[in-house]
């Protein structure tokens, strides 16, 4: 399969958003963060991946199949986990375990159990009393427990702390193994998406400004720091976003296009997303 998800053209409007004539491919075998500020469209573009929301029109294709006519054994394939745990409150790792296992044909105990010990959850505590790292951890357990070949994560790793964000991120590399895995995965925490992503996705007010190969953007992109008249020197096509302050001005700058002997910082994902979203009227 070359594709692990693909969406042409896909358009779908409520009151107060539109999203707009959206089209994006996570190839089979990598990773990408999707970016972009509240309310940017990343959770709807999900949602409607998931078919927990209906399009207005365009193509949205999972594991090779349109995403309305998933089979039962096609979606024991697909692992999630969204913002909020979605177990009830009153049931504990243990009943998780022998509820889903009735549930997924594709169900492995024995990993949830050894996911459930390696992140320290405890295995008879009630949801509602876990935090919400815990609860994090607990849905990314069961998600990684039944065959996933596609993780799609809305801000999986939000409430962990640095530490345990990065273990979460080995357990997601680890899952990369296999060539015929992908994850969709989207977050704020731009540094996490930096460490694993193979793709970068920037979504704004509704409109996917790019979608590209990390690496690429990283070695395209860096940040000018100089003075407000040097800025006007510059050919402004070269310019991708500017922010001024009282001692001068930065801006996003395509730096093999650069000529003379400017010094460019090398930018991060942060950077981009920021002038990328300034250039197109945040």
């Amino acid at each position: 399969m070359e594709h692990a998800i693909t969406m042409t053209g896909v358009d779908m409007q409520y009151p107060g958003f539109k999203l707009d004539n959206l089209s994006l491919t996570l190839p089979t075998g990598t990773i990408m963060g999707l970016i972009g500020e509240n309310g940017a469209g990343k959770s709807t573009t999900i949602k409607l991946i998931l078919d927990l929301i209906s399009r207005n029109k365009g193509d949205i294709r999972v594991l090779g199949q349109d995403n309305r006519a998933l089979t039962k054994p096609m979606k024991e394939h697909i692992g999630v986990v969204l913002e909020e745990c979605t177990f009830p409150d009153t049931l504990t790792p243990n009943h998780i375990n022998r509820i889903l296992k009735n549930i997924f044909q594709t169900w492995n105990e024995d990993q949830f159990h050894a996911y459930i010990k390696r992140f320290h959850v405890p295995a008879d505590k009630k949801v509602k009393e876990l935090s919400r790292g815990m609860k994090m951890k607990l849905s990314i357990a069961a998600a990684l427990s039944h065959d996933s070949k596609l993780l799609i994560l809305d801000e999986a790793t939000s409430g962990l702390d640095p530490i345990v964000r990065d273990e979460m991120l080995d357990v997601f590399l680890d899952f990369m193994k296999d060539e015929s895995h992908s994850i969709l995965m989207s977050s704020h925490i731009l540094s996490d998406l930096e460490k694993v992503s193979d793709y970068i996705a920037f979504m704004h007010q509704g409109k996917l400004l790019f979608s590209e190969e990390k690496d690429m953007l990283l070695d395209r992109y860096g940040v000018l720091k100089c003075t407000k008249e040097d800025l006007a020197r510059i050919d402004p096509s070269l310019i991708q976003g500017v922010r001024q302050h009282q001692f001068g001005a930065e801006a996003l700058v395509e730096r093999s296009s650069l000529p003379g002997a400017w010094t460019v910082e090398r930018a991060t994902i942060e950077d981009i997303m920021i002038f990328f979203a300034k250039e197109n009227g945040r």
